[in-house]
């Protein structure tokens, strides 16, 4: 059996909004070396740039023609430059001066990697001839092309070796509130280190999941910056219609045309975007139904898109400084929309192992 193969493959993006198809990169590298693997991890090492899942992907027909428009929903969700809280530099304390002149105004970017599920690290079927996409919610500020990489690593198969139901405290005063998982003081990355040097794992990859009985949470890989987390990201989950009210640029183009409140601006705007969203994607309205559904309500549902996510483990220096493989600012975050009844949340996190 071939050892796993690992790639790290450097992107500079063309434009902020990109879809770029991975697979003639890779075969740029290394020709067909990769397709006797039967699987192939990708990991992205940043926060507004990412993949979907296999299964997501296959139902936009893994095509741009369809995969385009689902983001520019999400885009006309979050637009660009509509006054979010982490875009206000001013607010900004952890920036330097110098800092903040080249700081991307980028909170949209954020919550559309959010909003569309995106992930930092996926899993595939090797399949040689379907195109995998890299997708960049941010890659030009002020004329500067961003600087990604991304981690490609192809196996053949893959071992659990090690299993465990935690307890992660979320006491807090806020009900929609968020918790970043690297955080020192819950010790996570701490004991997720001791099980590598227990298991002699060299690449692997850590799959923390909610358990069956959380609702009302989700988890996602993200920046955890504070205005971006506990300000904007809240506010969208809490009334996602009026938060489209109050941030978007294409809403109720003519109102003084429609009578009523400004909620209903906003509905009349949703239409129109209900109608592209169906005319350019090619599954039924019930999917479709599903993400509309949350802007009418509070948004808890929107979280039960994303109950797990995954850590790469790589012992290779090509990919990071450390095993548990992430970008400066990535951190996976538990989102959730209620206090549970013991503050505590269980996730169960799962070690497993290359072959």
């Amino acid at each position: 059996m071939a050892e796993p193969l690992e790639l790290n493959l450097d992107i500079v993006p063309t434009s902020r909004f990109q879809i770029i198809d991975m697979a003639p990169r890779v075969r740029a590298e290394v020709g067909d070396a990769l397709s006797e693997f039967r699987r192939v991890l990708y990991c992205s090492h940043h926060t507004t740039a990412g993949y979907l899942e296999q299964g997501a992907s296959a139902r936009l027909g893994h095509s741009r023609k369809q995969l385009d428009p689902f983001f520019r929903f999400f885009q006309c969700l979050f637009p660009q430059d509509a006054g979010y809280q982490h875009d206000l530099m001013h607010l900004r304390d952890e920036l330097s001066e110098q800092q903040k002149e080249v700081e991307p105004v980028n909170a949209d970017s954020h919550l559309t990697f959010m909003g569309a599920g995106l992930k930092n690290c996926v899993t595939y079927v090797n399949r040689p001839e379907e195109p995998v996409y890299f997708i960049e919610l941010d890659g030009v500020y002020k004329d500067i092309h961003r600087q990604r990489r991304t981690t490609v690593l192809g196996y053949q198969a893959e071992a659990i070796v090690h299993r465990q139901r935690l307890q992660i405290p979320v006491s807090s005063e806020h009900a929609i509130d968020s918790h970043n998982l690297k955080d020192p003081r819950y010790g996570l990355f701490e004991q997720f280190e001791a099980w590598l040097d227990r298991f002699g794992i060299d690449k692997g990859r850590i799959e923390m999941r909610l358990a069956p009985e959380e609702t009302d949470a989700g988890l996602t890989v993200n920046e955890y910056e504070t205005l971006l987390i506990r300000d904007d990201l809240p506010e969208a989950l809490r009334d996602p219609l009026a938060y489209m009210v109050a941030r978007g640029r294409n809403l109720a183009r003519h109102p003084e045309t429609i009578p009523g409140k400004t909620r209903d601006y906003a509905t009349y705007d949703l239409i129109h975007l209900y109608n592209e969203f169906m005319e350019h994607l090619p599954f039924g309205r019930s999917i479709v139904d599903r993400f509309m559904s949350v802007l009418s309500t509070p948004a808890y549902r929107i979280l039960n898109l994303k109950r797990s996510v995954s850590l790469l483990v790589s012992s290779s220096a090509e990919s990071g400084p450390n095993r548990i493989v992430s970008g400066t600012y990535q951190t996976p975050i538990l989102v959730q929309h209620h206090q549970p009844r013991e503050g505590v949340r269980t996730v169960d996190v799962t070690l497993r192992s290359f072959q």
